[in-house]
């Protein structure tokens, strides 16, 4: 069945120009001009990937995004003309997994995309029937990689790609502290130095997720003051 791809972008010439590139490799695509639309879109459907427009009328992107946060992990690549650190910043902040600024080529936003669904297949909202062979366990958390599934005192979390990836990463290393830098480096894969609370924000969100089932496992993710943070195992 192939996957549905949401693009919303008050430009009609550059949704047709991403769905014509989109349809080519296989995907269905719904637009949306406006935020307004694109949120109850996304709410009424479970999309594999949203190309979400910063810059829009009635509802921006920022908006949408931390909205649709409240309620669904979708995965989220934000489209701007705005290229400055604090955009960029601020779209990590309310969730979004991916940035691309414009002027861009549409070959790029395919390539992020095919990135995106590789990265996010079988999470929360696409039901996995996997074997699993790459699994992390501890008492209060298991991380099942192979089907992208994250179980606290066997409670099934919902995560974004990004807090997905952002938990595994550091489950990986216990008891390693990893700064701020290193996991904009590892997680984001952005080389940029200024705010740092996109990593401050993630932590937070996806401790709270953790924390609404377990809080054993959310005390997990532990604070390391003046460096950054740690997964930390309890004996």
């Amino acid at each position: 069945m192939a996957e549905n791809i949401l693009i919303v972008d008050d430009e009609e010439r550059i949704r047709k120009l991403l769905n014509m590139y989109l349809v080519r490799e296989g995907y269905e695509i719904t637009e949306a001009d406006n935020g307004e639309e694109a949120l109850e879109l996304a709410m009424e459907k479970d999309f594999h990937c949203i190309l979400l427009d910063l810059m829009m009328p009635k509802m921006d992107g920022i908006e949408v995004a931390k909205r649709l946060r409240n309620h669904k992990s979708t995965p989220i690549i934000m489209l701007t003309a705005k290229g400055e650190e604090n955009n960029r910043v601020e779209g990590f902040e309310v969730g979004a997994d991916d940035y691309i600024v414009k002027p861009f080529s549409p070959r790029e936003v395919v390539l992020r995309v095919k990135a995106i669904l590789r990265r996010s297949s079988e999470t929360s909202f696409i039901e996995a029937d996997a074997t699993a062979k790459d699994v992390i366990a501890y008492e209060h958390l298991v991380i099942d990689n192979d089907a992208h599934r994250v179980l606290a005192n066997d409670t099934k979390v919902n995560l974004t790609p990004k807090e997905y990836e952002l938990l595994l990463f550091l489950a990986k290393s216990p008891d390693k502290v990893f700064d701020r830098e290193e996991l904009l480096s590892e997680v984001w894969h952005y080389d940029f130095y200024g705010d740092l609370r996109t990593v401050d924000t993630h932590v937070k969100r996806l401790r709270e997720k953790l924390n609404k089932v377990s809080p054993e496992a959310s005390e997990m993710i532990h604070t390391v003051w003046g460096i950054g943070y740690k997964f930390e195992v309890n004996e």
